[in-house]
């Protein structure tokens, strides 16, 4: 490259960083594609709330495995199920597009182990224990997300309170309430009726799902313990890395170069003499 445009390394390098930049998704972008999903997790655990409020089994998780499998299934859980399982089938098309993040694998396996679960639940008329798993797991993703949105805002402050609770509501509904089912239906539920093969299948799904919440916790606290250091939040917990350090890389030169004033550039191609022209790629010297 620097024998075909005649240039030195540094400004070929300089503008391959600026034209890596202007494809990265813009804050506005980000903040869309997150105010849907705060939307939907808001909407979805008060619907759940309203649904699960007169079950018997939200108050005694013993009440999933009595009766079973001779169990009906009511309008309100149907509908529950079925939006549910669209919005986790929506979520793991729109994965490959949207704004790329450092735990892209992570969230697709969890996104295929959701809806394996929620099939299998459906199927195995195990619909009781996988709404309570519903509404455990929606709860704690609303503070994520407008903790993401407060964050994009630039409310710093906001968004440093919003994330502490979301911390504490995402230990308590992940780490407490989550195990608990899964002791029940590892332990309470062979002892109330018998097993079968599907079973086993639905409780390692669930004890898979557990492990991945427990890499998310680590994660979350080293948010925490950074912010704490920092004195506020840093970053996304799923953002992604190449994308912070851009972020950051970018906003100090723009300072350098503006005198402490960071201003959005044009991206432009460097030539010979050092100055620059607004171009798609660097182009040889005639």
């Amino acid at each position: 490259m620097m024998k075909q445009v005649d240039l030195t390394e540094r400004q070929i390098e300089y503008w391959w960083r600026r034209r890596r930049a202007q494809d990265k998704p813009t804050t506005l972008v980000k903040f869309c594609e997150t105010s849907w999903r705060c939307i939907y997790y808001t909407y979805s655990f008060i619907f759940g709330s309203i649904v699960m409020w007169d079950k018997p089994w939200l108050w005694d998780i013993k009440n999933c495995w009595h009766g079973y499998p001779h169990q009906s299934v009511t309008n309100d859980i149907w509908w529950y199920y079925m939006i549910s399982m669209a919005f986790y089938w929506s979520l793991t098309a729109s994965q490959f597009y949207d704004v790329k993040r450092k735990d892209f694998w992570q969230m697709f396996a969890h996104h295929m182990i959701t809806i394996l679960l929620m099939a299998l639940s459906w199927v195995c008329n195990l619909h009781r224990v996988g709404s309570l798993v519903l509404l455990v797991h929606d709860c704690a993703d609303i503070f994520l997300e407008s903790a993401k949105l407060t964050k994009y805002a630039q409310y710093q402050k906001v968004c440093d309170t919003i994330f502490a609770i979301f911390t504490v509501v995402w230990i308590v509904t992940r780490l407490m309430l989550y195990p608990r089912i899964i002791y029940s239906s590892s332990v309470e539920a062979p002892q109330i009726l018998p097993m079968f093969p599907a079973y086993y299948i639905f409780n390692t799904l669930l004890i898979l799902l557990l492990v991945l919440h427990i890499g998310w916790t680590y994660l979350i606290l080293q948010i925490v313990i950074k912010a704490i250091k920092a004195g506020q939040m840093e970053g996304d917990v799923r953002s992604s890395s190449s994308e912070e350090i851009s972020d950051s890389s970018e906003n100090s030169r723009a300072v350098q170069s503006n005198g402490g004033t960071p201003k959005k550039q044009q991206q432009q191609a460097p030539n010979k003499n050092g100055t620059t022209t607004t171009g798609a790629s660097p182009k040889k010297k005639q």
